[in-house]
């Protein structure tokens, strides 16, 4: 039996147009820890009886500085490391499109606005090119990537969801 994956979170704060489109996101670059040097959204790890929901909101403040209204899962990702399987994750993502105060620079976070048509995927993680953008449209997925040396993908699969039930 396969050993259970850590849950961990990631959330971008997203804006929509008129259309009902997403048409900005806020990233923020990562500056120190796991990930250092990229742009991301923000989350990480549950603290003890926690649920996912509840770290999503607590990681944006702390990392941010910013109050989450309502949250949507719009990914669950499966991360695999060959060379650092203590890295090994079950990242729970969300889009938020509601929030108090203004993004703010932390020690470990420096969050920026993108139009969704300039998103840096050149600076981001490599699977983010696979999902990101599907979710974006709107569509819910699953996705798992197995990374290699140098962050390169070895394996991946994404696939479309009706929803998280």
């Amino acid at each position: 039996m396969e050993e259970k994956l850590r849950d961990t979170t990631l959330l971008f704060l997203v804006r929509r147009d008129d259309a009902g489109a997403v048409s900005e996101i806020c990233l923020a670059m990562k500056k120190r820890g796991f990930g250092t040097g990229k742009w991301n959204g923000v989350g990480g790890k549950l603290e003890p009886g926690e649920s996912i929901e509840d770290a999503a909101r607590r990681e944006t403040e702390e990392e941010i500085g910013v109050k989450v209204g309502e949250l949507r899962q719009v990914a669950e990702l499966e991360f695999r490391y060959s060379v650092r399987s203590d890295w090994d994750q079950l990242v729970h993502v969300f889009f938020a499109e509601a929030w108090e105060g203004e993004p703010t620079e932390s020690e470990e976070m420096r969050p920026e606005r993108y139009r969704v048509s300039d998103i840096p995927f050149d600076f981001m993680w490599p699977d983010d090119r696979y999902w990101l953008p599907v979710v974006i449209a709107g569509t819910l997925v699953r996705g798992r990537f197995v990374f290699g040396e140098g962050e390169a993908i070895l394996e991946h699969e994404v696939l479309v969801i009706p929803d998280f039930a």
